[in-house]
This record gives C-alpha cells, sequence and structure tokens, in this order.
C-alpha cells in the first residue's frame, strides 16, 4: 500500500493507495473507502507477478533440542549455581538470601520471547546468594542463584 499527502487549495489529504488494476484503483481517502476510475487508457498498471514456486530439496532434519524447562545446574565450589536457560528479562525473585528451597520450587520468573518461565530449584537446599533483581536483563549461562 502507498501513502500520498495532498495539499489542495490549503485542504490537506492523506491518500492510501490500497490496490490498482487496470485502469481502477481502490484508494483510501482521510480514512473513507473509494473506487476510482483512471482516465489514462494508455497508463495501465500491469498486476504483480505470480510468485513461481519451485519445490526444494529437503534438508535433513536434525532431532529436536530439548525444551528448556529447567534450568541446569551448574556445580560450585560453595554450593549449585543456577543459570540462565536463555537470555530474557527478569520479572520476578520469589527467594531471598537464607530462605530454603525444595527441589522444583519457584525461584524466579523470567521473561523470554514474551513469554514467562519458570526458574526451579534443582535440589533441596538453601539459597546462599541471588545475583539478580528485578528488571534485570539476563544473558543464557549467567547465574542467577546460588544454592547451598
Amino acid at each position: 500500500m502507498k501513502n500520498y499527502k495532498f495539499n489542495i487549495n490549503g485542504n490537506k489529504y492523506s491518500v492510501d493507495v490500497v490496490n490498482v488494476e487496470d485502469n481502477k484503483a481502490e484508494v483510501e481517502l482521510n480514512g473513507k473507502s473509494y473506487t476510482v476510475e483512471l482516465d489514462m487508457p494508455e497508463m495501465k498498471v500491469p498486476a504483480a507477478p505470480k510468485p513461481v514456486v519451485r519445490p526444494v530439496a529437503a534438508a535433513p532434519r536434525a532431532a529436536a533440542p530439548a525444551p528448556a524447562a529447567a534450568p541446569a545446574p551448574a556445580a560450585a565450589g560453595d554450593g549449585t549455581s543456577v543459570k540462565s536457560p536463555l537470555p530474557g528479562t527478569v520479572l520476578n525473585v520469589l527467594v531471598h538470601p537464607g530462605d530454603k528451597v525444595t527441589s522444583g520450587q519457584r525461584m524466579l520468573v523470567l521473561e523470554a520471547m514474551k513469554m514467562e518461565n519458570n526458574i526451579n530449584a534443582p535440589k533441596d537446599g538453601t539459597v546462599k546468594t541471588v545475583r539478580v533483581q528485578q528488571g534485570d536483563a539476563v544473558m543464557e549461562g549467567d547465574v542467577l542463584v546460588v544454592i547451598e
């Protein structure tokens, strides 16, 4: 769709050309639809060419990766580091240092690709440190929480 702005005798017009076929054009003028007949038969606009579809040899399918439902814990010398499974923004922090957590308990909510992802505790333990706060942007692999 093309948009044209006209100023005629001090009046401003905004015209959207929706479709042109042969000598007829469908236009919207200041939000109202009109069909306009063009008075120049020698100026016919050809219809857009139809796309040519050619078969493409199928590439071998790779095995689909397992969904990143829970972050993989990484063993650290002073506890288990819970890392971000994908880049995103921390929406909510549900634990604090010193809190007791059980395996599978929700600790954080991470927004990634317009979806909310729960970050759950990989094991029972005590939260040693929380390295993020609400609103933080994190990258895949960033340490979010350390559990002892």
